[in-house]
């Protein structure tokens, strides 16, 4: 009778677990998705910042024509990933720099995760020359 009773004390108990455990494994899950999302929107936009300087430091190239390449690198490469895109480029006679940041785009609710990207190289020059 003991055995009997106890048996039906642990009825639902499967049930009340898998309530509680099914929305923290959910989460976790989320969480995951959230930071892969974050590490390749990081490559992303590193390699926006290197497309933008490679065009920014050739001969004849400019601080706007390395911005712009950056912009549309990140345009093609993750349209819908990266949000709030910022693309700042300079130009000396000496470097080019472009720095790419931005927002990734969030599927856990109340996080956000910011992405910085920088890539300087040494401006080509031609010089001719001189016997």
């Amino acid at each position: 009778m003991n055995t009997l009773r106890r048996a039906r004390s642990d009825r639902g108990s499967s049930t009340t677990e898998l309530v509680i455990a099914m929305p923290v494994l959910l989460m976790l899950i989320m969480l995951i998705v959230q930071f892969g999302l974050w590490h390749h929107a990081a490559h992303v936009a590193e390699a926006a910042a290197q497309e933008g300087v490679r065009t920014a430091r050739v001969e004849t190239g400019s601080a706007p024509a390395g911005q712009a390449r950056a912009q549309q690198f990140v345009a093609n490469a993750a349209p819908t990933l990266l949000v709030d895109v910022a693309v700042n480029a300079t130009r000396t006679a000496d470097t080019a720099r472009v720095e790419v940041t931005g927002t990734v785009r969030s599927i856990v609710p109340g996080m956000s995760l910011p992405v910085r990207a920088a890539a300087e190289s040494p401006v080509e020059v031609f010089r001719a020359d001189t016997p």
